[in-house]
């Protein structure tokens, strides 16, 4: 099941990297000052957010199965 999440994060991931290179792109394309331009400016903060609670989110799980692990052995160390 972990798996599992891991590959659906990582597309989610991807999709957004790749989302965002795209605004980039378009962005650069566009004249500035334009109402597209400051469209584009939204939408990659939008993604750079995304990713950083994305990223946050991940970090948070993998500290949590650190915990866990501990905490557990902790308690079979006790039944013993």
């Amino acid at each position: 099941m972990m798996k599992s999440n891991r590959g659906f994060a990582n597309e989610a991931l991807d999709k957004i990297l790749e989302l965002s290179a795209d605004a980039h792109i378009q962005r650069r394309e566009a004249a500035k000052d334009s109402p597209e331009f400051h469209s584009l400016t939204g939408a990659i903060s939008a993604y750079g957010k995304v990713l950083a609670l994305l990223i946050a989110l991940e970090k948070q799980e993998e500290f949590d199965a650190i915990v866990d692990q501990y905490e557990f052995s902790e308690c079979v160390a006790v039944v013993n």
